[in-house]
């Protein structure tokens, strides 16, 4: 079982910068990869960008170059960076951590995200 607390939402000027936080508690975290998605209202969740430390990092075509996803591995704690945001940014967006073999994928409460002109 892992819990996933995000922080860092809010509201943020068009071309501002934001930086999400996703703190996993739980066991062999390192099994884990974190990853972000985002759900605007009235459409589907979808991917942000997925991080397995040490191995790879995977971004949706339409987010590479405009989000960053890191790991604190000693902290346990997954990051999301957008320098420029925009109008469209505006969205809830969720933590989520998979893990890399058995068939387990467990999900944050969500951080609204709102950029305003």
């Amino acid at each position: 079982q892992v819990q996933l607390v995000e922080s860092g939402g809010g509201l943020v000027q068009t071309g501002g910068s934001l930086r999400l936080s996703c703190g996993a508690y739980g066991s062999n975290l390192s099994l884990y990869a974190m990853c972000w998605y985002r759900q605007a209202l009235g459409s589907q969740r979808e991917l942000v960008a997925l991080i397995t430390p040490g191995v790879e990092t995977n971004y949706a075509s339409l987010m590479k170059g405009r989000f960053t996803i890191t790991q604190d591995n000693a902290k346990n704690t997954a990051y999301l960076q957008n320098n420029s945001l925009k109008s469209e940014d505006t969205v809830v967006y969720y933590c989520c951590s998979r893990h890399r073999i058995a068939d387990a994928e467990y999900w944050g409460q969500g951080t609204q995200v709102t950029v305003s002109s």
